[in-house]
This record gives C-alpha cells, sequence and structure tokens, in this order.
C-alpha cells in the first residue's frame, strides 16, 4: 500500500526515517537503494542524525543550486507498506521495488531521455502494526533544474503498487478487484485528535484541581503546571494515552450508520443522530437556506475541546448524503420535512416533528419481521455473485443493524460495533449500490429499527435473542458471497473475528441458535472450520455461476505499468556513477551573466 505525501523539508524529513520514531518502533534505519553516490557512501551503514542530514543536502542540492520552487514542496515522500500477513521481504528485493516505483512514476532518466531526480530509499523495521515497509524520499528538481511531474501521482501511485503486486507474486489488494475501499487513518491526523484531547482533560484538571479537589497522583496542595509548561516527555506520555483509546471517527462512524440504517426518510435520518447524542450541522448550496447538499457531525465535547466535524464522506464511502438519499423516497413534501430538521439541528433547537424513532415495538412486529428476514435470506441464494451492487447493499444495511444494536445497548463500542465495522467494509463501494427498494432488502431496514428500539423496551431478551438470530443469517449470507466472489480476505474476517464477536453476543444471552437450514452442498456455516477454511469450502449449489479465475485480472492500466518497469530495467541494475553530478549554483550564474530572454530587471 502507497502513503504519498508532499513537502518542502528533506532534512526534517531524513531525520524523522533515522531517528526512533513517534513510539521508537525505528530499528537499523539504512540505505537500501538510491542514487550510487549514496549508495557508495552510506551502504548498510546504520543511518543516524548526521548521515541523514548529510543525505538530505546531496538530494536537496538541485532544487538550491537551481533555485526551484514547486508549489506543494519539492519534497515527494512514498512508503510502501506490506501486510503483517505478507512477512518480510529482503534489503536486495526493497531495492528493486523502490527502484521500480521510481521508474513508474517518471522520476528516472526515462531510458536517457531525461534527467533524472536524485532519491534514496530508506528501510528502518516494521511498523507498529507490524507491516514490513520502506520510504522513498525524491527531489522533484531534477539534475537539470527542471521539474519532475507530479500530475495524478497519487493514483499513478496506486497503479504502480497494483502492478508490482503481480511483478513480485505479492498478496493481490483485494479490494481493487471488488471495487471497494475503506477510509483509512492518517497519523497526523490521529496525533492531532489524541493531542486535542489530551490537552483539554489536563486543563480541566488544572481547574479541578484549583476548586481544591485531591488528585491522585499529585502532592497535597502542589499547583498542576500548565500545559505549555509540561516537558515534552509528559505532553507525549498524555497524548500516547489518548492514542490507546477508540479514535471519534469510528464511533461517529457507526451511530451514523445505524441512524442511516434505520431511517425510512431524511428527516427522520436527521433526527435519529440528535436523538444518539451527536451534533448534526447541514451544508447549504451558496446562496440558498434550505437546499442541502451535505452534512457533516460531530461528538458533543467532554472535556472542554473543540468539536471535530468529519463530513458524512469522510465517514464512509457509503454515508455521503447523496448516496444515502438514493434509498429514501424522494418527495416534495419529504425534502421539505427533512430541510426543516436540519435547519433546527443547526440552530440548536427541538426537533420539529417526532417520527419512528419514538415508537416501541410490539412482540407482533417482532415476530413478523423475523419471518420477513427468513424469507430474504432464502431469496438472497439466487442472487448473482456478479451482482455486488447488491450485495453491498445487504452488507451496509446488516452493518446499519449491527451498529443501531450496538448504539441502543453498547455504553461502549463492542463486540457488536466491532461486527458492524467488519461487515461495513463490504458496503464501501467506489459507485452507489443498488437502493433497497430494488434489492428488496427493506426487511433489513425493519430490522435495525427494531434494534434501535431494544434499549427501549425491544421485549427485551426475547427480542434480542431474535435479533441474533437475524443477523447471523444475514452475515452467512454475506459470508457465501465472499466466498464465491474469491474475495477471501473479507471471508476470512467474517469467519474469524466476526463469528467469534456475535457468538459472544448471542452467549451473552443465553440463547440456543438453531442455525437455519442450508441448500444441499452448502457451505458450512461462518467460522465452522479454520482461518483457513475459505480455501476449501465448496461452492453453494444455488450459486450457479462459472468458477472464477485463479487470479483476478490485470487492468490496461497495470498492464502498461508492469511494460514501463521492465523495459527500462529487465534486469540489469541501475546505472550510475559512484561520484555525485557537480551542479553550480545558477542563481548566481543567471544574475551575472543575464541571457538575451532573461533580463536583468527578472
Amino acid at each position: 500500500m502507497p502513503n504519498v505525501v508532499r513537502g518542502d523539508r528533506m532534512a526534517g524529513l531524513l531525520v524523522y526515517l533515522a531517528g526512533p520514531g513517534r513510539t521508537n518502533e525505528h530499528t537499523e534505519p539504512h540505505l537500501v537503494a538510491g542514487d550510487q553516490a549514496l549508495l557508495t557512501w552510506y551502504g548498510d551503514n546504520e543511518l543516524d542524525r548526521d548521515s541523514a542530514l548529510a543525505i538530505a543536502r546531496h538530494l536537496d542540492r538541485p532544487a538550491k543550486a537551481f533555485g526551484v520552487e514547486i508549489p506543494g514542496g519539492h519534497v515527494w515522500h512514498c512508503s510502501l507498506s506490506l501486510s503483517a500477513e505478507e512477512g518480510m521481504l529482503s534489503d536486495e528485493r526493497w531495492a528493486e521495488i523502490a527502484g521500480d516505483i521510481v521508474t513508474a512514476m517518471g522520476f528516472d532518466d526515462h531510458q536517457g531521455t531525461k534527467a533524472a531526480c536524485r532519491w534514496a530509499a530508506v528501510r528502518h523495521g516494521v511498523s507498529g502494526n507490524g507491516n514490513d515497509h520502506v520510504h522513498l524520499a525524491v527531489n522533484l528538481v531534477r539534475e537539470d533544474g527542471t521539474k519532475a511531474s507530479v500530475h495524478n501521482d497519487f493514483k499513478s501511485a496506486q497503479t504502480a503498487s497494483r502492478a508490482l503486486e503481480v511483478k513480485y507474486g505479492l498478496q493481490r489488494l483485494e479490494s481493487v478487484t471488488a471495487e471497494r475501499s475503506t477510509r483509512g487513518f492518517k497519523p497526523a491526523e490521529r496525533e492531532a485528535q489524541a493531542r486535542a484531547r489530551a490537552q483539554a482533560k489536563h486543563e480541566r484538571l488544572r481547574t479541578t484541581r484549583a476548586a481544591g479537589t485531591v488528585v491522585p497522583g499529585l502532592p497535597v496542595g502542589a499547583p498542576v503546571p500548565a500545559w505549555e509548561q509540561l516537558s515534552g516527555a509528559q505532553r507525549q506520555q498524555r497524548i500516547a494515552a489518548e492514542l490507546r483509546a477508540a479514535q471519534p471517527r469510528e464511533a461517529l462512524a457507526l451511530r451514523v450508520r445505524a441512524a442511516a440504517t434505520a431511517a425510512a426518510d431524511e428527516a427522520e435520518f436527521v433526527r435519529r443522530m440528535r436523538r444518539s447524542g451527536l451534533l448534526v450541522r447541514a451544508r447549504f448550496a451558496e446562496g440558498t437556506t434550505d437546499v442541502i447538499t451535505g452534512y457533516s457531525v460531530a461528538a458533543r465535547p467532554e472535556h472542554g475541546e473543540r468539536p471535530i466535524w468529519y463530513g458524512g464522506g469522510h465517514l464512509g464511502r457509503d454515508l455521503t448524503l447523496p448516496r444515502l438519499r438514493s434509498e429514501w423516497e424522494d418527495t416534495p413534501t419529504g425534502a421539505s420535512a427533512a430541510a426543516a430538521e436540519w435547519t433546527a439541528a443547526k440552530r440548536g433547537r427541538r426537533v420539529v416533528a417526532a417520527g419512528r424513532e419514538t415508537h416501541e415495538v410490539t412482540p407482533q412486529e417482532w415476530a413478523e419481521q423475523d419471518a420477513k428476514l427468513r424469507e430474504l435470506v432464502d431469496r438472497l441464494r439466487e442472487v448473482p455473485v456478479q451482482d455486488r451492487d447488491t450485495w453491498a447493499t445487504v452488507a451496509r444495511q446488516t452493518a446499519g443493524a449491527l451498529a443501531a444494536w450496538s448504539t441502543a445497548t453498547e455504553a461502549v463500542p463492542g463486540d457488536l460495533a466491532a461486527a458492524a465495522e467488519a461487515l461495513s467494509r463490504s458496503a464501501q463501494t467506489y459507485r452507489r449500490t443498488t437502493p433497497p427498494s430494488k434489492a428488496g432488502t427493506h426487511a433489513i431496514t425493519g430490522l435495525a429499527m427494531l434494534a434501535a428500539s431494544v434499549s427501549r423496551g425491544g421485549q427485551g431478551p426475547i427480542g434480542q435473542a431474535a435479533l441474533i438470530s437475524s443477523v447471523l443469517r444475514l452475515t452467512q449470507a454475506v459470508y457465501d458471497h465472499a466466498v464465491v466472489s474469491e474475495q477471501h480476505h473479507q471471508a476470512r474476517l467474517l469467519a474469524g473475528e466476526t463469528r467469534a464477536q456475535l457468538m459472544r453476543v448471542r452467549a451473552a444471552h443465553s440463547v440456543t441458535q438453531h442455525p437455519a437450514p442450508r441448500p444441499a452442498g452448502g457451505a458450512a456455516e461462518v467460522g465452522s472450520g479454520p482461518a483457513t477454511a475459505t480455501a476449501t469450502l465448496q461452492r453453494p449449489a444455488s450459486y450457479a455461476q462459472p468458477e472464477p479465475a485463479a487470479e483476478p485480472p490485470v487492468s490496461a492500466e497495470v498492464k502498461e505499468m508492469l511494460e514501463r518497469m521492465n523495459a527500462a530495467f529487465p534486469q540489469a541494475p541501475r546505472p550510475g556513477s559512484p561520484l555525485p553530478s557537480k551542479l553550480a549554483d545558477q542563481r548566481a550564474k543567471q544574475h551575472t551573466n543575464p541571457s538575451a530572454d532573461r533580463g536583468q530587471e527578472r
């Protein structure tokens, strides 16, 4: 997986890569690739601060000699990471991969037609999650002072990574062929949130101490210093404690998904979000006060910090307002009611008109809903495996039902929340999916409504027992689709952790679950075997589809990237001199000897 960032501080980047890291995870930082001058000087030596600064000066020399400035910064930084289950590669293999990325991105000499960029690849052990990785630092100013193109570099880096998976026989990214992806966390985002919470907690502690309350760990009468007066180590200790806590975006996504799945229309969606304790505000079209184009939500601050707002698209690809609207009936009355609720939420007023969210469910409704879900599961067995949109809709709604149940019963996100997050990954598609009205999955919407009512009666343990029975059947259906469509990673997740979480919930209610009858030759119950059972499970008899290919197909873009890599350096090592190029200070030269078309006044 590539992660690309831009900046203008080469020295800061190299010192960080050669340093201990945020949590002392960096071990034995060293070069694995780069131009020949760097490799001749430093080879396999472990890098320290002085050597990192020397490498940075070498890489920075073209930009400084020619005085070239690039919008966004001349430093291109890319980290390439493998999953922990992939294991570790050798330095030699990482050197080949780094060189191929430089070639694929067009930072090399382009088979002698351009001046090359200066670059280096640093490896410093595995990440905190156990992922083997390497860092590339590239100066976007070439040896002749021209600028390297970074047009669509994020997309190009992704395509190059898919080509590297093919070339080196690495694990293929499953979400590419499934056309889905989840929103990841940036380290800087997590740290900024943790810093804000830690500072707010500390300042609140100062206020409490000033009021005379005894604070554990502090001498009686000792004043609590201000945040700015704490040492760097003390601040970092408090920030690290917050980093270990659940991230706000995860909890927000859970509540928003629960509200969206249980709601029958947009107005109810707004009311359910507010009912779950979220701060809600709408984004209005320019020049209007009643046309809503998007929304953002935030958790209520607990320690006096400022709210952190997230748009729906940053919580999940399936939680943008246009996608949610595609699943609700669009009527003028509904649009007016929704606009009124959005306005009331923005101004902090009471809801305009309460709806189903206040309704208490009767035992008869539980029974009717259970019958509808059984019928739905039977119909899902006949949905073609190629119909990704319908299966994504089923996964999204099932995740929403679990999220609604978690929101109603779990004071702190637990097994239900984790199972909802795992199922939601199957719903994070690049494009809109089939709405429930066309997919015929309104029964799951009703299930989410029932789950949201558990805390207000919900028929107690009996109702929750029926709920877990329904959720297990739906999870089994999503799992079957993942197996047949060769999404092995997602299937293992559903068969392992997700099933274990749901079984713990079932055990907590002390109810014996009887599995729904399955067609002859069907797959085993979710997680009935070891984590690798997806490789041996038989195709359910109801899936009358041709066997999928053993390897997912390679796109035309990936093939083109592979050809570029192989054409540049099929086998031979990358050429280069062990001596760096001599670059005169072109700024001084141009000042003393202006050319005919570049006058002194410029």
